[in-house]
């Protein structure tokens, strides 16, 4: 095959770029954003200022696509840790046991994440990124031919979508005669900020997570990063929306089930301001349910799915998508394959939200006992270190959601001493005069 046109060129453009670049002559990245010529937040990608966590099994998939880039990013000051060791885990505000892993955990910011994926898609011989260049529509009659610019047209016999949240392939496809994309929406109103604070040894863990759960909508992570510098997530979900002065960043803190957070503020010197996103819900578009599609289409990352934030999955699945494209090209039955890719952390996500009785949502039968067997779970992993690495590695796509339900972890479960329940609620201190 001789060329495939790619458009947009966040994390998942890249990675389908050098996914395709073995099996095309040459490869097109169009991107509509001016590039930064280093490691810098871009308008185009508002989430890249804020935290962002790479998942266990993402790390191991971008050493897959590009051998020795975990050496890479160590070598560019990365801090790296263990992440079942290193890491304050708070699941239904129980505090998970911690415990040696082989599970690595590293603190790279967005930016300098899409830089180093950036340099090493440009060494391509065969691949070229273009900025400033703004896809308008597909080429097409009867597949996809290629696409229109602004100043013209780029024909491809391979045609990706890795255009985001923002994708306009549902419009363009429609527009063809090909009907509406069946969608899924799972509404949750994240409200969360990103701030940067000085990393000062001895003061905080590597990383502090403090998961939401029913009567805590609230989450709370910190995370060391390059530069020394350690990043505070705050969330909220159906209407608690995360204060951005210091005074109600503090308690927003006291109010979460751990104290590590709340006590390195104290005396915390931030480096920066507070950068606030909204992401409504949770969004995934079933191409593989069309009953018709163009040959010469690929859709990836967020253009087909985008997460919750809160539980990091985006790049992680860019990755497992990229790591699908090298090996069918984008040829055959491509979204039913892709589909299946995303099953299992839409599944997990969606089942986490909808915990929530106020998340609308289809619930199944076997909903009720598995969230309470859960819910034991979460609570006995704070005595069972072997409980907690399963968890660890299910939520790092290490393993899927069976792995928590073996007989001996069953029986661990079962026979815990602990009693189970939705954890230490603290008092939520009012957020509303804070709202932006």
């Amino acid at each position: 095959m001789t060329h495939a046109v790619i458009i947009g060129a966040s994390v998942g453009g890249l990675l389908a770029a050098r996914a395709l670049s073995g099996a095309f002559e040459q490869v097109t990245v169009l991107e509509r954003d001016r590039l930064p010529a280093g490691a810098a937040a871009r308008r185009g990608v508002p989430q890249s200022r804020q935290a962002h966590a790479l998942l266990a099994r993402g790390s191991m998939a971008l050493d897959e696509l590009f051998p020795g880039f975990v050496a890479e990013m160590l070598a560019a000051g990365v801090p790296a840790g263990d992440l079942h060791a290193d890491c304050h885990w708070y699941l239904d505000g129980h505090p998970m046991r911690r415990a040696p892993s082989s599970m690595p955990v590293y603190g790279v910011t967005r930016p300098l994440l899409e830089h180093l994926i950036r340099e090493r898609v440009r060494a391509l011989p065969n691949v070229t990124i273009t900025d400033a260049t703004e896809v308008t529509g597909l080429l097409h009659d009867g597949r996809i031919r290629g696409v229109r610019i602004s100043d013209g047209t780029i024909e491809a016999g391979l045609v990706v979508d890795a255009g985001g949240r923002a994708s306009r392939l549902p419009f363009w496809l429609r527009e063809l005669g090909y009907g509406e994309v069946p969608v899924s929406t799972v509404r949750t109103g994240v409200v969360y900020t990103t701030r940067h604070y000085r990393y000062e040894p001895g003061r905080i863990g590597f990383a502090v997570i403090n998961a939401p759960y029913p009567g805590m909508p609230r989450t709370g992570v910190t995370i060391r990063q390059e530069g020394d510098r350690v990043v505070l997530f705050l969330g909220g979900i159906l209407g608690e929306e995360p204060p951005a002065d210091d005074a109600g960043v503090t308690a927003f803190a006291e109010s979460l089930p751990g104290p590590e957070i709340r006590d390195f503020l104290r005396t915390a010197e931030p480096l920066d301001d507070p950068v606030r996103m909204r992401v409504p819900a949770s969004v995934r578009r079933h191409y593989e349910r069309m009953p018709r599609l163009p040959e010469g289409l690929v859709a990836v990352g967020d253009a087909v799915c985008s997460f919750n934030p809160i539980y990091g999955q985006g790049i992680t699945v860019a990755a497992l998508q990229a790591l699908a494209l090298s090996r069918t090209a984008g040829t055959g039955r491509w979204f039913a394959g892709a589909a299946r890719t995303m099953d299992v952390p839409w599944s997990m996500a969606t089942a986490t939200d909808l915990r929530f009785p106020q998340v609308a949502g289809p619930r199944r039968a076997m909903d009720r006992p598995l969230d309470a067997y859960l819910r034991r779970y979460r609570a006995a992993a704070a005595h069972d270190p072997d409980l907690g690495a399963a968890f660890l590695r299910v939520s790092n796509m290490l393993a899927g959601p069976a792995h928590l339900l073996t007989p001996g972890r069953l029986l661990r479960v079962l026979f815990s001493p602990v009693r189970a329940g939705r954890g230490p609620v603290r008092r939520r201190p009012p957020v509303a005069d804070h709202r932006g």
